[in-house]
C-alpha cells in the first residue's frame, strides 16, 4: 500500500535537492551559452587551428558518456594534483558538456544566415562586429532558440548523474530518502514529479524569454 505521508519528515532535503538541481543547472546554462557564442563563430570564421581544435572537442564531448566526462574530471584532476570540491567538477562538466552541443546548434543557426544579409549590412555601412551582432547572431539565434532551450532542458535532467560524485542534488536527495524509509516507490515517484516541474517551469520560461527577445523577429519571419 502507497504511503506518501512516510515521506513528510524529508521535505526539506527534497527542497534542497531541488534548489541544488537549479542552481547548478543555471551556472552550467549561462556559462555554457556565453562559451558556446564564441566557440560557434571560431569554428565557422576563425583560423584554422582554433577551427580544428574546437571541432575536436565538440566531436570528443558529443560521442562520449557524459557520466564519463564527468568521473574523468571528478578522479582524473587529483592525478594532475588539481583537487576541486564534487559540486566544482560537476559544474565544470556540465558546463561542457552543454558548450559543446549548444556550439553545434548555434553554428547551424549562423550558417544559415544568407550571405546577402551580411553583404547588404555591409554596403549600408554597418561595422563588421554590429554586421556580425545585428545581422548574424540574433537572427540565427532566434531561428535556433527552440533547439537551444531544449538542450539546456536537457542539460538539467541530466544533472541527476553528479549525484554519483555526491552532489547533493535531488537525485541524490530521492536516494538519501529512499535508503532511510524503504519507500523507494513513492520516493521516486515524488522526484519524478519533481523533476516533470522543474522541466515545465523552464520550458514556460524560455518561452517568456524568447518571446521578449525574438518576438519581433519571429513575426517577420512569420
Amino acid at each position: 500500500m502507497l504511503d506518501f505521508l512516510s515521506l513528510l519528515p524529508y521535505w526539506q532535503v527534497f527542497v534542497e535537492g531541488i534548489v541544488t538541481t537549479l542552481w547548478v543547472t543555471v551556472i552550467a546554462t549561462l556559462l555554457g551559452l556565453a562559451i558556446a557564442v564564441p566557440f560557434a563563430w571560431l569554428r565557422l570564421e576563425g583560423p584554422r587551428v582554433l577551427s580544428v581544435l574546437i571541432g575536436t572537442y565538440v566531436e570528443l564531448i558529443r560521442n562520449t558518456p557524459f557520466i564519463v566526462q564527468l568521473f574523468f574530471i571528478y578522479f582524473g584532476l587529483p592525478a594532475l594534483d588539481l583537487r576541486l570540491s564534487a559540486t566544482s567538477c560537476a559544474l565544470i562538466a556540465m558546463t561542457l558538456n552543454l558548450t559543446a552541443y549548444a556550439t553545434e546548434i548555434i553554428r547551424a543557426g549562423i550558417g544559415a544566415v544568407p550571405k546577402g544579409q551580411r553583404e547588404a549590412a555591409r554596403v549600408l555601412g554597418m561595422s563588421p562586429l554590429q554586421c556580425y551582432r545585428h545581422v548574424v547572431l540574433v537572427p540565427a539565434l532566434s531561428r535556433i532558440y527552440p533547439a537551444l532551450t531544449s538542450q539546456c532542458i536537457i542539460v538539467m535532467l541530466g544533472s541527476a548523474v553528479i549525484s554519483q560524485i555526491s552532489v547533493e542534488e535531488l537525485t541524490y536527495a530521492a536516494n538519501f530518502i529512499q535508503s532511510r524509509n524503504f519507500r523507494s516507490f513513492e520516493t521516486y515517484i515524488v522526484a519524478t514529479f519533481c523533476y516533470l516541474g522543474i522541466a515545465i517551469a523552464m520550458r514556460q520560461s524560455f518561452e517568456y524569454i524568447g518571446r521578449r527577445l525574438f518576438g519581433f523577429l519571429q513575426g517577420e519571419q512569420r
